[in-house]
């Protein structure tokens, strides 16, 4: 839904990719000798993602998902977009922890780490109301969002910590690790119990990742992509198609931005990709002097 966010910060709203969080121009080269590993990269925001890494100079994109026809399709449009990244694929379901640990043990063994990780697979059932759910679609919510991106943050963390500690004595940033989020965590909607909470709970999981690797050098980040008319995203009511105008470019620029360095500072926090980097970027004093973009009750004194 991308025309809330900018009810929580006062900045200019983006609905495609612009150019600060260009991969072929201002971000050419930010990925360069990087690896990246991304989940849920065979269509959509995900394959957006990977080809904008390409683009941005990564050494190689590992991608994962169910289907390999769609990931053959992701590989081809990687290596277009950048002839020297290398790309290898792994067919994975991300609810199962032992798929998701030999993808990225063989994304390790290809490529020998992991620079960047982005949990992006995602899903999206039918809007009910609880009374009304269907108890195996209502949880599966939560086994592809949450549990999937678990997996994903559980075998990456110890590749992701060499890379931020080798990057480091470099004088370079890695170890960055990107949760797919959404404005809906941040809502109440009717109907929607199941991806709402599912997501608020990413943002919450985002914070306890880097509250437990801050000291190991990880940026974790739990990303809004804007609203994106993916096959997910119109699994909402047909009213809420209205809401579906982001290019998926969007959010790939911007996940390409937040591993470039430029935005470690603002690591544990949900930020959504409309917004404008320059602009939240004049805004570091104050969302670290007053703690925003975290999940927390406020009461009075």
């Amino acid at each position: 839904m991308s025309s809330i966010p900018s009810q929580f910060l006062d900045l200019t709203v983006h609905h495609a990719r612009y150019e600060a969080i260009d991969p072929g121009s201002a971000l050419k080269k930010s990925a360069s000798d990087k690896i990246i590993f991304i989940a849920g990269a065979s269509k959509g925001i995900g394959r957006a993602t990977a080809t904008a890494f390409a683009e941005a100079g990564a050494r190689a994109v590992y991608l994962i998902a169910r289907s390999e026809e769609a990931l053959e399709e992701t590989k081809y449009l990687v290596t277009q977009a950048n002839p020297d990244t290398q790309c290898a694929y792994s067919i994975c379901d991300v609810t199962s922890a032992e798929e998701v640990k030999a993808s990225v043990m063989d994304c390790v063994e290809k490529f020998g780490g992991i620079d960047a990780a982005d949990a992006n697979a995602g899903f999206l059932g039918p809007w009910r109301k609880i009374g009304e759910s269907e108890p195996e679609s209502w949880w599966q919510s939560w086994e592809v969002n949450v549990k999937g991106a678990y997996h994903v943050i559980r075998f990456t963390l110890p590749h992701l910590t060499e890379s931020a500690k080798r990057r480091a004595a470099e004088g370079s940033s890695g170890g960055h690790l990107i949760l797919l989020s959404s404005i809906g965590a941040q809502l109440v909607v009717p109907t929607a119990s199941d991806y709402q909470t599912a997501k608020h709970a990413i943002n919450r999981l985002c914070e306890f990742v880097q509250v437990d690797h801050d000291e190991d050098g990880i940026k974790c980040f739990a990303i809004h992509p804007g609203g994106v008319s993916t096959e997910l995203g119109r699994n909402m009511p047909e009213d809420m198609h209205a809401y579906l105008v982001d290019d998926p470019e969007l959010a790939a620029g911007f996940a390409v931005w937040l591993c470039s360095g430029k935005a470690d500072w603002v690591k544990g926090r949900y930020l959504s990709a409309n917004w404008d980097v320059t602009e939240i970027t004049a805004l570091k004093d104050e969302i670290l002097r007053d703690d925003l973009l975290v999940n927390r009750m406020r009461v009075r004194a």
